[in-house]
């Protein structure tokens, strides 16, 4: 079984279900899956073959899913990146991936528009110097059939890290890896034929693509785009589709709560609120579920290398483990937290996560060392350490990398981070080791405030919350803190900075 297979499937199952609605255009999937042989049938005719490597740079919109399927259709593997990734960051992905074609939209065409490698350029809208135009091809392309033989095994995708350490790295999935988490949302968020999935979040991302996209293409469910997030537009979509699933970062929650449209609108049609990519508290989650009016809200938890899967905290959970990450695994996973020798941690042992299943990455593209040291045995180390509480509910502490050593002691940065951001004004905050020539690292606060912060103040807010070795002993305060084009925080140019007195 292969993507390009499903969607045939449902050409044939549901020809005049609605496939994709995007704010441009509506298309069922017979009129989808005939999109896709016009661009495949062209993409071949430019000598497009299995194994090769193509970038799409589009926000969410329909031609990416015509792109998406069209190029796995001939075999080719698809490279989705960030919409909002800068033109240097582009440059090295083109060059890293070795991709030999680069499909790129309008909206954020001049971001590329000086490149000049890979040889076939496509863009959306009228063709310009040295670009095609992804419309003329489409019409000059035939709908016949094309038949697509890959197995499950096959090379399917490759998808950009963050990079918040370094230049991002490809993951690497076969289609079974895609698959096997995309099986997992339908049956572990029950979706149907008639499920309307609300796509918000950037398809160059795991969750939105694998998870949704997919898992909506495996069950012949609707796939509701739109190319950005705004609390508004989010609002007025749910109310005029008629929505049923909806997954999206904390903070689209948070900025949406806000929002005066949200006391009148009829969001009944919901069925599953989903938020990922960090836990929020018990406090949060009061907030949010009265304002959406809705007992419905999950929190999952997973990484990109892992398909994405991990694990899974259910609505009527979120009572009294509100901040966790679950209790178990979900269906075609495993979970497990480890000490460094590889074992089981005790109840309230701080350990990694670690996590089985075919979703599970291939591995690094060209990085035989970071594959090899993402891996115990079978098990991916996520990077996250975590402690079990006495109930069996996961709590993730910190990033691994994140740890601060000082004088032998563990110091978790997400602790202190959480903290102070409850002191009033501070809006963001970065807590890191820098180096200190007898305790090895010292802590540091690198935060962002609405005006300028008392220190003296501060250190005497946090010396009652916390005890006495975790507090900062350096404070920087700083207009804003550096993100990577996910909005995460990146802690490395600041320690690349070094102390500041």
């Amino acid at each position: 079984m292969n993507s390009s297979q499903l969607l045939v499937s449902n050409a044939r199952k549901y020809p005049q279900g609605e496939a994709v609605v995007s704010q441009a255009k509506r298309v069922n999937f017979n009129e989808l899956n005939q999109l896709v042989n016009q661009l495949a049938s062209v993409l071949q005719e430019k000598q497009i073959k299995k194994g090769d490597k193509v970038i799409l740079f589009m926000p969410n919109v329909l031609e990416f899913v015509v792109s998406y399927f069209a190029v796995q259709r001939l075999g080719a593997i698809i490279v989705p990146i960030n919409a909002k990734f800068s033109t240097k960051e582009v440059e090295y992905i083109i060059e890293h991936s070795d991709a030999i074609a680069f499909i790129a939209h309008e909206l954020i065409f001049p971001v590329v528009e000086k490149i000049q490698n890979p040889n076939l350029l496509i863009k959306t809208g009228a063709a310009v110097d040295g670009w095609l135009s992804f419309e003329q091809l489409i019409s000059a392309g035939s709908d016949e059939e094309i038949i697509c033989t890959l197995k499950e095994d096959d090379e399917s995708t490759i998808l950009y890290t963050s990079g918040t350490t370094g230049n991002p790295k490809g993951v690497l999935f076969s289609y079974r890896n895609i698959l096997t988490v995309a099986q997992m949302i339908c049956v572990e968020m029950e979706m149907k034929p008639e499920s309307r999935l609300l796509l918000m979040m950037p398809l160059s991302h795991s969750a939105p693509l694998h998870l949704f996209l997919m898992a909506g293409m495996i069950v012949g469910a609707t796939a509701v785009l739109t190319p950005t997030f705004t609390p508004d537009l989010f609002i007025d979509t749910v109310v005029q589709e008629k929505t049923t699933h909806f997954f999206g970062a904390p903070v689209a929650y948070l900025l949406s709560v806000q929002n005066p449209k949200l006391k009148e609108a009829d969001l009944s049609s919901m069925k599953w609120w989903v938020y990922g990519g960090a836990p929020i508290s018990k406090k949060e989650v009061d907030f949010i579920k009265q304002a959406f009016q809705t007992d419905n809200l999950v929190c999952v938890y997973g990484l990109t290398e892992a398909g994405p899967s991990g694990s899974i905290l259910i609505a009527h959970e979120h009572e009294q483990k509100a901040g966790s990450i679950g209790h178990r695994a979900p269906l075609h996973t495993e979970l497990r937290i480890v000490k460094d020798t590889g074992e089981d941690v005790a109840v309230g042992e701080v350990g990694e996560i670690v996590l089985l299943g075919e979703g599970n990455m291939l591995g690094y593209y060209k990085n035989e060392e970071a594959t090899k040291a993402a891996f115990i045995g079978d098990w991916l180390k996520t990077g996250d350490l975590a402690r079990f509480d006495e109930d069996g509910y996961i709590w993730v502490v910190d990033r691994k990398k994140d740890l601060i050593i000082s004088g032998g002691v563990n110091i978790y940065p997400k602790e202190i981070e959480e903290q102070m951001l409850q002191y009033q004004g501070i809006q963001e905050v970065a807590i890191i080791g820098v180096p200190h020539p007898e305790w090895g690292e010292t802590v540091k606060a690198v935060f962002a405030a609405k005006e300028q912060v008392d220190i003296e103040k501060l250190q005497y807010y946090l010396a009652e919350h916390l005890a006495k070795f975790k507090l900062p002993r350096l404070y920087e305060q700083v207009e804003a803190l550096p993100r990577n084009a996910s909005g995460k925080i990146l802690k490395q140019p600041l320690r690349n900075v070094g102390v500041v007195q």
